[in-house]
């Protein structure tokens, strides 16, 4: 029977779709199938009638269908309050070949198709119709072609927008799996109108769509949420429903190319309240685990492309020069040998370099960001509101540029990085004549150095509203970041006025028409390598995996590696579980603050916002049978207990908003000193401190029996219990220099001058004992074993790093705390050559520091 082989032909397109699409298209059961055998079409359709109790909707706004299939569209009813219908409605229906954005022939594509639907008085709110357009099977290859169905209400309001179905493009090569991607981006590009290739170049934020008819009307390549932007309930079947949702509007486009959906899950999906939310970067630079970090990247990328997105604005590649950068806590650290080291996190978010992988269900699409030296601006040089540092200017040599923050974007395109973001700040190289120049602007680093010197051959996107920062009129700022090499441009509001201006822009010359297929080449190759032609809705079937124990787990140990132990005078730590403990302070107790910012809000917040465990939670866990005693501001008697631990730090902020000078310090609160002062002078001690950067302790340094630099370390305050008990070792350095006063700011390794309170790379352990004496001799034999593993060509290996551990920490055992600049230099620029593969060489200067240890 035709209803029957229609159900087939429907069902195996349910198939093709994937479960959550499938709903999008087909809703609940049918309840009644309608014959469509013509009959006199309704003149006109309905106009809004706030009077009527009653409204008529439709399942969906596009009915997608292959050639020779029938498309169903389900039309319901639906009332305030849920009651039953009091009087009738009526939906007059029909196939309307001259509608808005008609392009299928009736009688040749589609057979017409008229008819009624009446829903009596007393039908219950809920209750539906289909109405089936049945399509032709021809015989050629060709382009989407569009059907709208106009309906014409009586007694309800109509829907807000007509459907349309939508015969699926068909036999055109680009559609072909089969054939390289180079050869389908070829046959795709060559059909395109110079207003989809500027749709393709289009990213608009979710949350800005005039109407979701605007992703077909402007043909967008991308949308993307900003920080906090989710959708209600910010659960992960609402997110793949809402990404469908946008991708199913983009099947009503001529060549139905697929969106490429985008998220800043830079620590963990930390849009998705529940979601496994890791260290921020800067805790695992201090974890020193390249491996443990391309393990972060894998369970984000599951979480991130379970929820429907294929595409991560991470990781930042940042090299952080300055603690007063409210971006700080991104980068992970302040030397790029250690930023190369954990680059491996691109493999676990990507997979290979090839791009083999992009398709999995697992990866997403990596953006190294923010290129180049977003990390070195210049304290007081940002001319963004209120901000002192972020977007400001960038002041290198020509060889700094290149050692520093260069470096990384070199391994990132040899990782097989997909996308590049420019940075919002300025780059001013000295000596070269030049003014400073932001980096949107900046052909010669862009097309010149990344895509040009480097070979990148993935797609660049601009960052928020970041071409309005070019001087010049809106023009001017279009055609300078799209001749510059900036591929997608990120207007999040301001879409339409973009679209018509860059065509504007192509059709004047003033953009080559080169350029521009340039530009949607690389955007449509990562679509390809993606498999979104294929399977452009979610694959939910990793929804369970959100949040799992396996995944946090992952974040425990990345928690627990994170922690960087600074001073542990008397060995407080590690603690007793049969102690009796006494915490306080403002970050034992606040999930939102151990998350920090980027996490379910743009800035982040204070308080309990998603699902995870607290420092002091996981402490109660870790000793279940001791008391521990919680007393957020110290105010509780401290007499009885054995040690006290005191978690202070910063709250949330993100971007420029953290700016030190803009509201911000780098010295504990008022409160939180208070907290110090009064466990400390009470018994002994330990205090973490949470932070996205390190914080000025020097004036109550002597009071205090144990320091440890937590960092910001995600849901997982069971991992900091972990090595607060003792169940694993300290075994975290510092990633950036740890100063003594705001002004000695910006100091970093390799700095003539260096004299911090604690020195980059510096790290203590609960592992070993600390030595007493015969270490001069042990760092000689460590040296002659690791020239013999350098004869070997074995220096650079897990056995010859293992030596450097070995002859750090009896470094560290013979500085103590009595840090001088001249042990804390050539013990930073251990670590710096370490990093570079230089064991050796790191030997060399681990044994000046222990000379002038004295």
């Amino acid at each position: 029977m035709p209803g029957q082989r229609g159900q087939r032909r429907q069902t195996r397109e349910h198939a093709r779709l994937g479960p959550t699409a499938a709903s999008l298209v087909a809703g609940a059961a049918v309840v009644a199938l309608l014959p469509l055998t013509g009959g006199a079409a309704a003149a006109g359709h309905a106009t809004a009638d706030g009077s009527l109790k009653a409204r008529v909707v439709t399942d969906a706004a596009v009915y997608p269908v292959e050639e020779g299939g029938t498309a169903r569209a389900r039309i319901s009813v639906a009332t305030t309050g849920s009651a039953p219908l009091g009087e009738p409605v009526t939906v007059d229906y029909a196939t309307d070949a001259d509608g808005p954005g008609a392009t299928a022939t009736p009688g040749e594509d589609y057979r017409p198709a008229e008819g009624s639907v009446t829903f009596p008085a007393g039908t219950a709110s809920g209750a539906s119709r289909t109405v089936e357009v049945v399509t032709a099977r021809g015989g050629g290859a060709e382009p989407a072609e569009t059907v709208p169905l106009r309906l014409t209400v009586s007694g309800a309001r109509a829907p807000a927008e007509p459907p349309r179905v939508v015969i699926d493009a068909h036999g055109l090569p680009y559609l072909d799996p089969k054939l390289p991607v180079r050869q389908r981006v070829k046959d795709l590009l060559s059909r395109m109108s110079p207003a989809e290739k500027a749709g393709q170049m289009t990213q608009a934020e979710r949350g800005a769509l005039t109407s979701p008819g605007d992703i077909a009307a402007y043909g967008l390549g991308s949308l993307l949420s900003g920080g906090g932007s989710v959708p209600t309930p910010d659960t992960p079947e609402a997110w793949a429903r809402m990404v469908d949702a946008f991708q199913l509007r983009a099947r009503a486009t001529r060549f139905q190319i697929p969106l490429v959906y985008g998220v800043d899950a830079v620590h963990g999906h930390n849009n998705l309240v529940g979601a496994t939310i890791m260290p921020h970067n800067i805790g695992l630079g201090a974890a020193r685990d390249p491996r443990l970090a391309e393990r972060t990247g894998a369970v984000t990328a599951s979480e991130v492309r379970a929820t429907g997105v294929p595409w991560d604005f991470a990781p930042c590649l940042c090299v952080s020069r300055d603690e007063r950068w409210g971006r700080a806590y991104e980068s992970f650290g302040e030397d790029p040998a250690l930023v190369i080291a954990m680059e491996p996190v691109i493999r676990g978010l990507q997979g290979a370099p090839s791009g083999k992988d992009l398709d999995r269900r697992d990866k997403v699409l990596t953006t190294a960001k923010h290129f180049v030296g977003d990390g070195g601006t210049e304290f007081g040089s940002s001319t963004t509101d209120g901000y002192t540092i972020d977007q400001g200017v960038t002041k290198v040599t020509r060889e700094e540029l290149e050692k520093i923050h260069l470096a990384p974007y070199r391994e990132a395109v040899r990782r097989g990085v997909g996308t590049v973001m420019p940075s919002y700040s300025s780059l001013d190289i000295l000596g070269d004549g030049r003014p400073p120049l932001k980096m949107h602007a900046d052909g010669a680093m862009i097309n010149g150095v990344l895509k040009g010197r480097m070979g990148f051959d993935g797609f660049v996107v601009s960052d928020w509203k970041a071409i309005d920062q070019i001087p010049g009129d809106y023009p001017s700022d279009v055609r300078t970041a799209v001749n510059a090499g900036v591929d997608m441009v990120m207007v999040p509001t301001a879409y339409a006025d973009f679209h018509s201006t860059l065509v504007d822009e192509v059709e004047a010359d003033r953009i080559s028409r080169a350029r521009i297929d340039d530009a949607v080449s690389r955007i449509l190759a990562a679509k390809f390598r993606l498999g979104l032609f294929e399977k452009p809705y979610a694959d939910t079937s990793n929804l369970d995996r959100i949040g799992s124990a396996g995944h946090r787990a992952v974040a425990r140990e990345a928690a627990a590696k994170s922690q960087v132990l600074l001073k542990n005078g008397g060995g407080v730590l590690p603690l007793n579980p049969s102690q009796k403990v006494y915490v306080a302070g403002s970050n034992a107790d606040d999930l939102g603050n151990q998350t920090g910012g980027w996490t379910i809000t743009w800035q982040g917040s204070s308080g309990r916002h998603t699902e995870g465990t607290t420092i002091l939670e996981g402490m109660r866990k870790a000793a279940a049978d001791s008391a521990v005693t919680y007393s957020r501001d110290a105010s509780a008697p401290t007499d009885g207990h054995d040690v006290g631990v005191v978690v202070v730090g910063e709250t949330p902020y993100a971007e420029g908003v953290g700016d030190v000078g803009n509201g911000h310090d780098l010295r504990l609160s008022e409160a939180d000193r208070a907290a110090v002062d009064r466990v400390c002078g009470a018994m002994k001690c330990a205090v973490l401190i949470v932070s996205g950067r390190p914080q000025l302790i020097v004036d109550r340094l002597g009071d205090i029996d144990a320091l440890v630099a937590s960092w910001l370390p995600g849901t997982e305050g069971d991992g900091v219990a972990d090595v607060l008990y003792g169940k694993r070792p300290f075994t975290g350095q510092l990633p950036v220099t740890w100063p003594k006063s705001e002004a000695q700011l910006p100091i970093n390794v390799g700095d003539a001058a260096y004299d911090p309170q604690y020195p980059y790379g510096w790290g203590l352990t609960t592992d070993r004992a600390p030595g007493t004496d015969g270490g001069a001799k042990r760092l000689g034999e460590l040296t002659a074993e690791a020239r013999a593993l350098r004869k070997t060509g074995r220096a650079d290996s897990a056995e010859g790093r293992a030596l450097m551990t070995a002859a750090r920490l009896l470094v560290q055992d013979r500085v103590g705390q009595k840090i001088t600049p001249a042990v804390a230099k050539p013990f930073a620029e251990a670590d710096h050559l370490l990093l570079g593969g230089d064991v050796t060489g790191a030997l060399r200067k681990l044994r000046a520091a222990y000379r002038a240890a004295g």
